[in-house]
């Protein structure tokens, strides 16, 4: 399954660490994102 996850916030990037645990993610877009967010996925 392919997320986009929207904001740049600290809440989004809990969401993004947890949603990076899931085996059925294939894909992670974060947007606009910010610095912690890039290691978790792809900051569009």
């Amino acid at each position: 399954m392919n997320i986009l996850l929207l904001g740049s916030g600290g809440r989004e990037h809990a969401l993004a660490w947890k949603l990076r645990e899931s085996r059925h993610l294939n894909q992670l877009y974060i947007a606009p994102g910010n610095a912690g967010t890039a290691s978790l996925g792809t900051n569009v």
